[in-house]
């Protein structure tokens, strides 16, 4: 198990994974703010976007389960794998936080 790639371990490796999950936790909390300011009547908010919520969860997650599966079959290793699942959920939380807060800002 020693030489083994996917327990080498660099602390450096999984300081940017967490920080990279705090910064999509961060992300995630600011758009459910935004959405329930919009729902309380803050700001004028589509009525697509209650549905757009639960699509683009499914979406994310079956695009995260997806790259974690490739990563791991192609012999990646732990903090590979955890990143490609990251990723795609990462890229739908800064995507919202920025439409949404400009949404905000244009009508508010």
């Amino acid at each position: 198990m020693k030489g083994d790639p996917m327990f080498k371990f660099n602390p450096l490796t999984y300081w940017k994974l967490a920080a990279e999950a705090g910064q999509i936790m961060a992300e995630s909390q600011a758009v459910i703010g935004l959405r329930m300011a919009g729902m309380a009547g803050l700001w004028p908010m589509g009525q697509a976007e209650n549905s757009r919520m639960i699509h683009e969860k499914l979406a994310a997650a079956t695009q995260s389960q997806q790259a974690a599966l490739r990563s791991a079959m192609s012999g990646g290793s732990l903090p590979e794998i955890a990143r490609a699942a990251m990723k795609p959920v990462g890229r739908r939380t800064k995507a919202n936080v920025r439409r949404l807060a400009k949404s905000a800002q244009q009508k508010g």
